[in-house]
């Protein structure tokens, strides 16, 4: 079969056609079993792709899984692994039938896609993450070690020094024969957990094609990185809109790509020829970036149930509780801010949303001084760290 090649057909009878002990990686999201169909249409509305998702039984399902992996296993060489993209839905189910086809020796992780979604007012506990389960051919498969930032509250000073046990079995610092401390070797890291917080693809990305369940290229390039090297032969057998393949194709390796819908290949191929991959701007540049409130501007809107709001100069946070059913901004007055000031930007962050109520936190002590050039409702409200200081003074007065 040829390589660098999207191919149309049914995967189980076109994955018959690869020789044995061939591909390095297979990566596979399949439907979920939600008994649905799913549509979605792409960015200017000329395309809408759908995909059905229904099955007479859940063993009729989880029949076409451990086709799909028994010849998954045949195919892949011995050094070479499977990871099974799935969700609540019916992970259980393909675990077990995943023990079943390639052995509970060779489970190795069950990956937790974390990710940031909107909510919903659905019952129950929000659903923010996937499950992609990692099973090798044997136990002598490819892995190459990630490393990754040593957490903000981590003591690298502890870290960098070698321990051994004592007599008691605790583990204490290793010192010389002068009783310092011996440092240990040189640290990479913190290996790559299993849990991965990788941001679902946002709906203005350049990346986002219109098609259901896209993944975001970032997450098939981690799953690459670890389990594959350049010129390596990556599989995936449910390809849709061929995320696996111009992650593949980014990162040197030579792909191999199955649907049934010629809808998904002609999309597969223009994904490949433009190639347009979204970069990340909390990976690159981490969570701590995005945040900008104070521990005292944080505490004042704890204070008040507020909710932080980050990157806006005109709006601090929302109150928790709306008013008359409309959501309440709030702005807090900056160390070098006049009242005057805080209230117009809040003025201007609100121009055509149609807050009802809008609130200023006064910090200091300093009155309204000037006549606005627009009309202003906003509410001002003492801090309590200054309504404190009047009662102070005025009790000292007194």
């Amino acid at each position: 079969m040829e390589t660098n090649k999207i191919i149309h057909g049914n995967c189980v009878e076109k994955l018959k056609e690869i020789e044995d002990n061939k591909i390095d990686l297979i990566y596979f999201d399949p439907p979920f079993f939600t008994q649905k169909k799913h549509s979605l249409t792409n960015k200017d509305s000329s395309k809408t792709y759908e995909f059905d998702d229904k099955y007479n039984s859940i063993d009729d399902y989880l029949s076409l899984i451990e086709n799909v992996l028994e010849q998954s296993k045949r195919i892949l060489k011995n050094s070479g692994s499977v990871f099974l993209h799935c969700d609540k839905t019916a992970s259980h189910n393909i675990r077990v039938v995943l023990d079943k086809v390639f052995g509970r020796e060779n489970f190795q992780s069950e990956i937790i896609w974390s990710y940031k979604r909107w909510s919903n007012s659905k019952k129950g506990l929000l659903n923010s993450h996937q499950v992609i389960l990692f099973y090798s051919k044997t136990q002598d498969f490819k892995f190459n070690t990630i490393y990754t930032e040593y957490s903000a509250t981590t003591n690298l000073d502890q870290i960098l020094q070698d321990r051994e046990r004592n007599e008691n079995g605790k583990s204490v610092y290793k010192r010389d024969g002068n009783g310092n401390p011996i440092l240990g070797k040189e640290k990479k890291g913190v290996p790559l957990s299993d849990v991965w917080e990788i941001p679902y693809l946002n709906p203005k990305a350049k990346e986002r094609t219109g098609y259901p369940t896209q993944k975001p290229v970032l997450l098939l390039n981690q799953i690459l990185n670890i389990a594959t090297d350049e010129g390596d032969l990556v599989l995936d057998p449910f390809c849709g809109s061929g995320t696996t393949c111009v992650s593949a194709k980014s990162l040197k390796r030579n792909f191999i790509g199955i649907d049934i819908s010629i809808d998904a290949i002609e999309l597969a191929n223009s994904r490949l020829e433009e190639m347009i991959i979204s970069e990340s701007n909390l990976l690159n540049k981490g969570t701590n970036e995005y945040f900008e409130k104070t521990e005292k501007e944080l505490a004042i809107l704890q204070n008040i149930n507020a909710f932080p709001v980050q990157r806006n100069s005109g709006i601090d946070g929302f109150l928790k509780e709306h008013c008359d059913g409309i959501p309440v901004p709030v702005k807090i007055q900056g160390e070098y801010e006049t009242i005057e000031s805080a209230i117009e930007k809040l003025e201007k962050a609100s121009m055509g949303k149609n807050y009802n109520t809008k609130i200023v936190i006064q910090t200091k002590e300093t009155g309204v001084s000037r006549l606005f050039d627009f009309q202003t409702d906003v509410i001002i409200i003492k801090s309590l760290e200054l309504q404190t200081k009047h009662i102070i003074k005025g009790t000292t007065n007194a």
